[in-house]
């Protein structure tokens, strides 16, 4: 793969490069003023609390228990990682005068796209400039990596900034050079510091591109080397060290993620592979593991250091790894880069058999186009398929009848988030069927009586807006049934008088 030149003409192939970043942006645009319930709402709605509060802090003509109850509603999540996009929401919501929730999600659009135009250098570093076009179409246009990139978590920054590390560690590999060491420190680190998973791919990309370079020995000397390491991982011991030991503000994310039987269990190993379909496809994970063959030797590396932090990744966290189908975010671009050798196959193979001529380029490019379109309609379809407002209207509505009338319990989706942000109301919240399972699958199983007295004892109401788990729980559902009555049935929520 020694030919780096793509198959178009110059000023066409930078329009083309030029077309898909913007095209990419646009799509992730689409009803972007939506409710951020399409995309694992659960952590997003853990952000839009959070940021919310430190909004209405100081916002202006905010109603005094509205201030009180967003400023409470902040203090009871737990700081899991830096709260950076909080941060930078915080400063839109301050620009616009408003906690407009699309902002947030357009930041980090934003981020994802300029991490896919750095995942393209780095891809014509590595491969050639044809590769480079198949990463950045894969990376930009998959359905999965678009409802992603609109979503208010840290994870799509952090999948930003390992693809500008990815960028920075090549640049390194070639030249040596202390810039390249610089950025790949600083960009590695940020990664990390932002979700703590990342060093997974930090480390393996970094090891095996050293270690195919030079050996352990030199690589021990290296002054640049360890510049790369203090960059990478000084600013997040230093976090960590600071919210565990010193100020006691950060919450521990890691337990109850590992499961060792899980190791030996085939059923973990299905899911993990049913996560990998629906995340990016069985087509696209065989095609880059041949990109993975097929990639140039002298500079696999750091793609073979990525892959194998992606394995390590998924058997340390096995256990949401094979029930979160999020955790799969950072292999994103690993995919993406393994496709390259792809893209310079087909080019190489028109450079070789057809001509340069206008018609064959002009069906490359074509082609190339008609399936960004598909993928782009799939996508937008899917993003219009559902109207969320109304569902806000309705929280308010459940909201304002309950907000003064005592404790509240209350069976709805993402733990009670949705009323609690929509809603302006606090409520304990009942387990779903999934956590009554995760509870005994740590130890502490519960019989119905033991769920119920715990949760609903001394609680004036109870409030049902989850449905689906309704369903589930027939024991909850006969219960109450037969025991209290309804206080309001509307067609999106149950509230049962429990005086």
């Amino acid at each position: 793969m020694k030919e780096t030149k793509s198959y178009l003409p110059k000023a066409i192939y930078w329009f083309f490069v030029l077309a898909i970043s913007l095209g990419s942006f646009a799509l992730r645009m689409v009803d972007i003023d939506d409710l951020p319930l399409d995309f694992h709402p659960t952590r997003q709605l853990f952000s839009a609390l959070k940021v919310r509060g430190m909004y209405y802090e100081t916002a202006p003509n905010i109603p005094e228990w509205q201030r009180e109850m967003a400023i409470q509603q902040r203090k009871t999540q737990p700081t899991l990682e830096p709260e950076l996009i909080e941060y930078l929401t915080l400063i839109a919501y301050t620009q616009k005068g408003e906690a407009d929730l699309a902002l947030p999600r357009q930041i980090t659009a934003v981020f994802w796209v300029l991490g896919g135009i750095f995942l393209f250098l780095a891809a014509r570093r590595l491969v050639s400039a044809d590769g480079a076009l198949l990463t950045a179409s894969f990376y930009l246009f998959l359905p999965y990596g678009v409802y992603a990139s609109r979503s208010l978590q840290p994870d799509p920054l952090m999948v930003a900034f390992l693809a500008i590390f990815i960028w920075a560690l090549a640049g390194w590999s070639d030249e040596r050079k202390w810039r390249w060491a610089i950025l790949a420190g600083l960009f590695g680190g940020l990664a990390t510091l932002l979700k703590v998973v990342a060093i997974f791919f930090i480390a393996g990309a970094a090891l095996f591109s050293i270690l195919q370079k030079m050996s352990l020995k030199k690589a021990f000397n290296n002054a640049q080397i360890w510049g790369i390491a203090a960059l990478s991982l000084l600013p997040t011991l230093a976090y960590y060290l600071n919210g565990f030991v010193l100020s006691g503000g950060t919450s521990g994310s890691s337990d109850g993620r590992f499961f060792p039987e899980l190791l030996i269990s085939p059923s973990f190993y299905l899911r993990w592979g049913l996560n990998l379909n629906q995340v990016i496809g069985y087509l696209a994970i065989a095609l880059a593991l041949l990109g993975l063959l097929l990639f140039p030797k002298k500079k696999k590396g750091i793609l073979l250091g990525l892959w194998v932090g992606y394995i390590l990744y998924g058997l340390i966290f096995n256990y949401h790894f094979s029930t979160h189908d999020y955790y799969q975010m950072p292999f994103l671009p690993v995919v993406a880069l393994s496709l390259a050798p792809i893209g310079e196959i087909i080019s190489g193979t028109l450079r070789t058999r057809l001509s340069k001529g206008i018609f064959p380029r002009f069906i490359f490019l074509f082609a190339w186009i008609l399936a960004l379109l598909g993928a782009a309609w799939t996508v937008r379809s899917e993003l219009r398929a559902t109207d969320y407002r109304p569902l806000a209207e309705s929280y308010r509505e459940a909201g304002d009848l309950l907000r003064d009338q005592g404790k509240i319990v209350a069976l709805s989706e993402d733990y009670g988030y949705r009323i609690n942000y929509w809603g302006w109301l606090n409520a304990t919240v009942w387990p779903s069927a999934g956590d009554l399972w995760y509870q005994e699958k740590r130890g502490d199983p519960q019989n119905f009586a033991q769920t119920f007295n715990k949760n609903a004892k001394d609680r004036a109401f109870f409030l049902v807006t989850d449905f689906e788990e309704w369903e589930k729980q027939s024991e909850l559902r006969e219960y109450l049934l037969a025991n209290y009555s309804l206080y309001t049935e509307k067609e999106t929520y149950l509230i049962f008088d429990l005086r």
